[in-house]
């Protein structure tokens, strides 16, 4: 767990302003979230089954990236936030963990289960597969739609 959050201690973030916490839930704490993040037709099921749920919120930014933000119209805390759970998942699978980010969330009452006021952005669960369990096939678009080169 440390390493997985330190790496996302890590990463760039705007002004290097780090708009985020990381609340780590285990336990009991860690089901409580996980049932939070079901929404319609009993979505992210799964969850109730990680040891560990990593609820990432929004935190203010420094003055250097507020300048910038309002500047540039552009919400630098969504990209940092992205970014950090990036680095995050990345170590985690590294460590030989799975993962899943989650968005479908109630926000209001994660707050209430992790004593914040902050705004919560994403859900990770953080786990071992169970043994057996295939990852899914993922759809991905091939490289060539996804890049263009110049020059």
């Amino acid at each position: 767990i440390n390493a997985v959050l330190n790496a996302a201690r890590l990463s760039p973030s705007a002004c290097n302003g780090q708009p985020y916490h990381f609340t780590v839930c285990r336990g009991d704490i860690a089901k409580e979230a996980a049932l939070l993040t079901r929404g319609i037709g009993g979505m992210n099921k799964f969850a109730v089954d990680a040891p560990v749920i990593i609820v990432i919120s929004e935190m203010p930014y420094c003055k250097s990236a507020a300048a910038g933000a309002k500047m540039k119209n552009n919400d630098y805390r969504s990209m940092d936030i992205g970014i950090a759970a990036a680095y995050l998942t990345a170590e985690a699978t590294a460590q030989g963990l799975s993962t899943c980010i989650l968005g479908w969330l109630d926000d209001e009452k994660i707050r209430s289960v992790c004593g914040t006021n902050s705004a919560t952005r994403l859900v990770i669960t953080l786990g071992y597969a169970a043994e057996g369990d295939k990852l899914r096939t993922k759809k991905r678009k091939e490289l060539g739609e996804l890049v263009r080169f110049l020059g």
